[in-house]
């Protein structure tokens, strides 16, 4: 004979995201595992605390459920910085980049998780935003087009993959830091 008091409800309840959220680990020092990762992490983000600038951009590879984008959320948290997620297929074309990335401010962490998945065409309108911090933008069609440069403030890329082998060279080159993710 079952207890009615002992099931367990299985829709969502109304309080369930805040309270997913209050335990997850807001630091370094509260992450469990990848030991090495975060060591190496807390030294590129006091550097970069140093010299008042964004981390460089990263890029986190590995299996599923080992905390890439917790590990996202806290590298924002350590810099004072907001934290933007997004994620390859739902960055079906540039212009849906160009949105997230105009409106970033100085400083922000932008999480794709998925890279690998993100169309060619969008991956080409990031390279000069990760290593200038400018945006190429094409208005109108034709003779008549015409490109101009938008400055966009200086953000960190966080790009989350557990198919590092799909990331192209050219994608993966524009990354300062790919730390070696293990399974503890």
């Amino acid at each position: 004979m079952m207890d009615e008091d002992r099931l367990i409800e299985v829709a969502a309840l109304p309080d369930d995201p805040e309270f997913d959220v209050a335990l997850r680990p807001r630091t370094l020092e509260e992450f469990v595992g990848q030991e090495r990762v975060k060591e190496q992490l807390a030294l590129l983000i006091d550097g970069a605390r140093q010299r008042s600038e964004p981390v460089d951009h990263l890029l986190f590879s590995g299996p599923p459920g080992l905390g890439k984008t917790t590990l996202g959320q806290i590298v924002a948290n350590e810099m004072g910085a907001a934290f933007q997620p997004s994620s390859g297929p739902a960055l079906d074309r540039p212009s849906d980049l160009a949105a997230i990335l105009t409106n970033l401010e100085d400083g922000d962490v932008l999480f794709v998780d998925e890279i690998h998945r993100m169309p060619r065409t969008v991956e080409e309108v990031l390279y000069p935003a990760l290593e200038d911090f400018n945006l190429d933008v094409i208005l109108g069609k034709g003779p008549t087009a015409r490109s101009i440069r938008l400055e966009l403030p200086r953000f960190t890329l966080i790009g989350a993959t557990t198919r590092p082998g799909r990331i192209t060279l050219p994608l993966r080159e524009r990354f300062g830091f790919s730390p070696t993710w293990d399974g503890s």
